[in-house]
């Protein structure tokens, strides 16, 4: 499998692009081998995968983590359109705690990012029928499942979409604010 790694601002998060080969037919992709995710540094014991069609552009999810014991490890992908996806740091004692990074993921580009456990992940979708496949390192606990406001000031994240257009659950307009927010991850250097 030949991968490529690359860490963004906050190191933990990472970008993967992996080979895509393409004929007359089509093309074909090893988007995941665990062998080659650990040689290039990235460790995490996938259980579940997750496939998610938004309809919409401007179609906002999160900003969505779960709790420990059942926090979990992502690693998403598009393969249909193009999202604007966000990770933001909720690890307490952590050098970039409260930060956020983001990047464009698309089916064109065939990119992926890795966001590991402590942090909270949210999406925009930058065209209409996008979608994204991720996968998980636990499973989904609903008592665990939390998240938090997608636009907070407090994070100064420069969405694609704004307020009034973003197409959003009820649960996501409701999301507490960060400082509301309990401690729920701790950073381990």
């Amino acid at each position: 499998m030949s991968i490529s790694v690359t860490s963004l601002e906050i190191p933990d998060v990472k970008i993967v692009t992996v080979k895509k080969h393409g004929d007359s037919r089509g093309f074909f992709s090893e988007t995941y081998t665990k062998r080659a995710f650990v040689e290039a540094g990235i460790d995490a014991d996938f259980v579940q995968d997750n496939h998610v069609l938004s309809c919409d552009k401007g179609t906002v999810r999160g900003l969505h983590f779960q709790t420990p014991p059942h926090d979990q490890a992502k690693l998403i992908r598009v393969c249909r359109g193009a999202i604007f996806d966000v990770a933001v740091d909720l690890r307490v004692g952590s050098p970039t705690y409260g930060r956020h990074v983001s990047v464009v993921l698309s089916a064109e580009e065939w990119n992926q990012i890795f966001i590991p456990r402590g942090f909270a992940h949210g999406l925009a979708t930058l065209e209409p029928n996008t979608e994204v496949i991720y996968k998980v390192s636990n499973y989904y606990a609903p008592a665990h499942d939390k998240g938090v406001l997608w636009n907070d000031p407090a994070f100064a994240i420069s969405w694609p979409v704004t307020e009034a257009e973003a197409h959003l659950s009820a649960k996501d307009k409701i999301q507490p604010r960060f400082a509301e927010l309990p401690q729920y991850f701790t950073y381990k250097a």
